[in-house]
């Protein structure tokens, strides 16, 4: 018995043994403790002290997140370090939170970054689900991207796509960058409809690094987003510093944008009203429902949601069509017998292409620019596929994986554009199996305003030039290098050449 005692004594009561059962206690409490044990909860990867599953999402969490669904299921839960989150793979579970559940799911998690560079939630996508979040919708779907609205800017989209012929004209057969070309002419037409021109340079800041360093920071991993506690290391690794950065620089110039429009004394016919336009004179007939920053939140969420995006299915149309040369001719055959004699693809000539608009489905199919979509959280306690979700749980609904599922597409991982000729599968959010702009409550209000200023230059571009691909041995059967973010780009830029195409 003593010697019993004495073990104890020389074990329990020495620091570092001490210390050592202490935090063997700790990590059995937090591994055992969990008040939803008794729900029925989704399965659920093995998880690690502190980091949960953070350390197996990898470059691409789309990717990584697919794999894992294909051992737990078309639903889990993981845990991203104290975040649960509930990971959706499947149509079926898609559509019961996009359409059933809707008004429960339609709240978004709160980050520091958005929270810090898009005045906290006072824009249309990251401000939480009720009031003032309804009444800027329907400002934004009525007046700023109705249909009337949207084909008042078809003169500004068909200047701009001009700029982009004349611009490939100009290299006389060299290799162009299609990325920088893409990246200048969304921009362009964002900047004109947004803010009512394009800036360079005048407010003090290069505005195409701006909005480069723009969708960057706000794809950047915050530790204090999953692990509130470790929240300083976003001080040490430069994190803060440099949104801080971001937001400052943005600030000041959409104050710039929004001065001008105010100390402008010509007053513009409705037609010609850009966002800004649109927003400063809903704050005159009622200056209670938009401050300053509210109106500064708005054009911001517009432009760089509109521009970016629409960038990346550009770029990645064109590479398809250049990996696949046979599709490639196919639409030029159709735009150049609708177009015949006019020097270009007009907006009237859209309706026309079929084989277009089945072209830029699976462009979007197969290269979502969302990947994971905008992440969710419910209001209240749900069921989902017959497990319980807790309130406040955060929501990862995985488009890219929906979209590649054999369960509903013949052959996924192929680039098949003809899939969708005798199909009314469409991405305006009815069928869940295509979702690159979300659906429901949250979805995208600007899929009209993306489709034609997508549909126009693709046409274009096809209608006047052959094309050929100059970065070296991208084929069908290769992959193509993306680039790790919230929206998912190539690696290295898309260079192609262009002979123009001469009718006679």
């Amino acid at each position: 018995m003593s010697n019993i005692l004495q073990f104890f004594k020389n074990t329990c009561f020495h620091p570092l043994s001490l210390t050592f059962i202490l935090f063997l206690i700790f990590l059995y409490k937090w591994l055992n403790n969990n008040p939803l044990k008794s729900r029925n909860q989704p399965p659920s990867p093995t998880k690690l002290p502190i980091l949960g599953n953070l350390h197996q999402l990898g470059k691409f969490p789309h990717r990584s997140l697919y794999s894992l669904s294909k051992r737990y299921g078309e639903v889990m839960l993981i845990h991203l370090g104290s975040t649960p989150s509930f990971v959706v793979s499947s149509a079926s579970a898609a559509c019961e939170i996009l359409k059933t559940h809707d008004a429960i799911f339609s709240n978004r998690p709160k980050s520091r970054i958005t929270s810090k560079i898009i005045y906290d939630g006072k824009d249309i996508v990251f401000s939480p689900y009720g009031e003032y979040w309804r009444q800027i919708r329907s400002i934004c779907v009525l007046q700023m991207l109705s249909n009337k609205k949207v084909q008042s800017f078809r003169k500004v989209r068909e200047e701009e796509v001009t700029l982009v012929i004349e611009t490939i004209k100009r290299s006389e057969q060299s290799p162009v960058n299609l990325s920088e070309i893409f990246n200048a002419y969304t921009s362009g037409v964002l900047c004109r409809t947004a803010y009512g021109k394009k800036y360079a340079g005048e407010v003090g800041t290069n505005f195409k690094l701006l909005l480069k360093e723009f969708v960057e920071v706000m794809a950047v991993f915050s530790m204090g987003d999953f692990i509130p506690w470790l929240g300083w290391i976003d001080q040490l690794t430069g994190l803060n510093n440099r949104v801080d950065k971001v937001a400052k620089e943005f600030d000041e110039f959409l104050q710039h944008v929004v001065q001008e429009h105010l100390d402008r004394k010509i007053e513009k016919d409705e037609s010609e009203k850009d966002f800004v336009d649109i927003l400063l004179d809903v704050q005159r007939e009622n200056t209670a429902a938009l401050s300053m920053d509210n109106i500064k939140a708005i054009v911001l969420d517009m432009f760089a949601a509109g521009s970016d995006t629409s960038y990346t299915l550009l770029e990645w149309a064109m590479t398809e069509l250049l990996r696949h040369p046979q599709v490639m001719k196919k639409l030029q055959d159709e735009a150049r017998g609708v177009v015949r004699e006019k020097t270009m693809v007009s907006e009237d000539d859209l309706e026309k292409m079929n084989y277009l608009k089945a072209v830029i489905k699976e462009v979007f199919r197969l290269h979502p620019p969302l990947p994971l979509l905008l992440f969710r959280y419910p209001s209240q306690d749900a069921k989902i596929n017959g497990y319980d979700i807790a309130a406040g749980t955060q929501v990862i609904i995985n488009a890219w994986a929906i979209q590649r599922d054999p369960n509903y597409w013949e052959e996924p991982e192929q680039f098949r554009p003809e899939r969708f000729l005798n199909s009314s599968v469409d991405f305006k959010g009815q069928d869940f199996q295509l979702i690159p702009f979300g659906a429901g409550r949250r979805g995208c209000p600007g899929i009209p305003f993306a489709s034609f200023q997508i549909e126009l230059a693709i046409a274009n571009l096809v209608y006047s030039f052959d094309w050929k691909s100059a970065n070296g041995e991208e084929d069908e059967t290769s992959e193509v290098p993306e680039n790790p973010g919230i929206t998912i780009n190539r690696r290295d830029p898309l260079m192609a050449i262009a002979t123009l195409y001469s009718c006679s």
